[in-house]
């Protein structure tokens, strides 16, 4: 791994997910290679004397998809991590061009389709919008919308908390879902890219900044596992 400066704060962090361009938000296989391991040991979780926790680097993920033109979602191997936006229409070409087309009447149109319908919703607002109201459908919505994250489909557009009575924020939030053509544009997701080129250009990338990493861990980084 070479040598990055660690984040102290999400300003710092930013500007290494725009350095390195991909990044896990946990442990990711690859030494060294996650948001969780790139972040100053003071920012790392902790619990608390009165049983609750802080963990700064959880707290930035809004600022850093709000603010620091970065893309969140579950990327990598179905959890979560940031594409920094310069690198996200590669990616996304890539992506899609590996996952199968959504069928008409198929959920994955339904649950999009409902997407571009409100703009944006969290996931509990989304499944109950779908008709994923019975028992044990929750996991079974959870598994699509994963899915359609692996395949840029659907990104993470800002986080939404529960407020004490002190309007403080507190808890682990829930993930405000849309699609990236929403968020971002049509144009900003686009790429001039065949698939095969974008997978060569951000490969050549990871190998230059990822050099502890074997041709397989990229692969699977970038791939849909």
């Amino acid at each position: 791994m070479r040598n990055y400066k660690l984040a102290s704060n999400a300003a710092e962090l930013i500007d290494l997910i725009h350095e390195v361009g991909f990044l896990p938000l946990l442990r990711s296989g690859i030494v060294g290679f996650s948001a969780e391991q790139l972040v100053d040991e003071e920012c790392g979780y902790v619990c608390l004397p009165d049983g609750g926790w802080d963990w700064p680097l959880w707290k930035w993920k809004g600022a850093v998809i709000t603010d620091g033109n970065c893309v969140y979602g579950k990327f990598f191997d179905k959890k979560a991590g940031f594409v920094a936006m310069e690198w996200w229409p590669d990616f996304m070409n890539w992506r899609r061009s590996m996952s199968n087309p959504i069928e008409p009447g198929s959920v994955e149109e339904t649950i999009l389709t409902t997407l571009q319908a409100h703009g944006s919703l969290i996931t509990r607002e989304l499944r109950a919008a779908c008709g994923f109201t019975g028992t044990k459908m929750r996991s079974r919505f959870d598994a699509y919308i994963t899915r359609l994250q692996m395949s840029c489909r659907i990104v993470t557009e800002d986080f939404v908390y529960h407020r004490d009575r002190h309007n403080r924020e507190y808890g682990w939030g829930w993930s405000l879902l849309t699609t990236p053509e929403q968020l971002y544009g049509k144009e900003a997701c686009s790429c001039e890219c065949t698939p095969p080129e974008s997978l060569e250009k951000m490969l050549s990338h990871l190998r230059h900044v990822l050099p502890q990493a074997t041709e397989g861990q990229l692969f699977r980084l970038l791939g849909l596992g």
